[in-house]
């Protein structure tokens, strides 16, 4: 393909972009623009699967039936995104076991809020209250990202984020309402889990690699610190409703913008987890790495089975 047609292809893409039309698979699309969908795509997969650790460690220990029961639906809703996503990325030509093969060895990452421990039944609350709710801050505009596949597949993900994010703030909401202990145990998971909430949004806008061209591409809608004021501005009132306190000695209410102005985020935190220095990204990687290898003979048995199947098949057709 010459230079000038690739010119033509790539005016059309910018063209169909800012009609804001949807990007399908088959498509042409720049490589970078392919790539940058792999990586955000794949990296929102494994947080998906990865999210799934912290919140298993609970199932067992769940204080009554109904709660078992609704954490053990909302970890298998994760499990069902990170479905929905690895299927939309494969069909920009990168593999399932590609995708696992990067995440375990370290080249893709996942959401940096998984590296931090759930040392208390509030955590389950805290993680489903602000954890998801972040989530839902950052993937509601994805439902209307430019690559098809993962809009649509952000609309079912979105609807089910919306009931994790209630069911944390409930579980909130009763501790806080509960004996001193519990409504202690609740302000404690919220002073642990604040900050880190508001660095899973990404860093600061000046600093953020892929912010400028995702914003031009319509991969994203909104900058890091544009969804991270959202979310402020959002949880503050639901904190003050259920009377716990926000663990921001700098918080304040502007009225002249109004929204919040809020304290320093300490990023050398947030850099060091990213960099894998986090209290608890060995012992992610370790569960996810083991849990594959163990299920080899699992998917060793399916294709087995799969492939007699197939024979059996071109037998009875003969």
């Amino acid at each position: 393909m010459s230079e000038d047609q690739i010119k033509n292809l790539e005016t059309e893409f910018e063209a169909r972009i800012a009609r804001d039309e949807k990007i399908e698979p088959k498509d042409w699309m720049p490589e970078k623009y392919r790539q940058t969908h792999i990586r955000q795509m794949s990296q929102h997969a494994h947080s998906e699967i990865v999210g799934m650790l912290p919140e298993a460690n609970w199932i067992t220990r769940a204080p009554t039936l109904r709660r078992k029961v609704a954490l053990l639906a909302k970890v298998q809703d994760e499990a069902g995104h990170g479905l929905y996503l690895y299927s939309a990325t494969e069909t920009l030509g990168i593999s399932r076991e590609e995708m696992y093969e990067q995440l375990h060895t370290g080249k893709a990452k996942y959401s940096s809020i998984f590296n931090y421990p759930t040392v208390s039944w509030a955590d389950m609350g805290t993680v489903g209250w602000l954890v998801d709710g972040a989530a839902i801050i950052n993937q509601v505009p994805l439902c209307d990202t430019s690559f098809g596949p993962y809009a649509r597949a952000m609309i079912r993900v979105c609807k089910e984020e919306s009931f994790h994010q209630r069911q944390g703030f409930e579980i909130m909401m009763f501790l806080a309402k509960g004996t001193p202990e519990q409504k202690e145990m609740a302000q404690d998971a919220l002073n642990r889990w604040w900050w880190p909430s508001l660095m899973m949004l990404g860093p600061i806008d000046a600093e953020s690699t892929h912010t400028d061209q995702s914003m031009k591409w319509k991969l994203k809608r909104k900058t890091n610190d544009e969804l991270r004021q959202k979310f402020i501005d959002q949880t503050v009132p639901q904190a003050d409703l259920i009377g716990l306190t926000i663990p921001d000695p700098d918080l304040k209410w502007n009225e002249e913008r109004q929204s919040y102005d809020f304290g320093e985020i300490n990023w050398d935190e947030f850099w060091q987890v990213v960099k894998g220095h986090g209290p608890m990204n060995k012992e992610r990687m370790k569960a996810r790495v083991g849990a594959w290898e163990e299920g080899q003979w699992v998917r060793d048995a399916a294709m087995a089975h799969a492939e007699k199947k197939q024979e059996r098949k071109q037998k009875q057709a003969v």
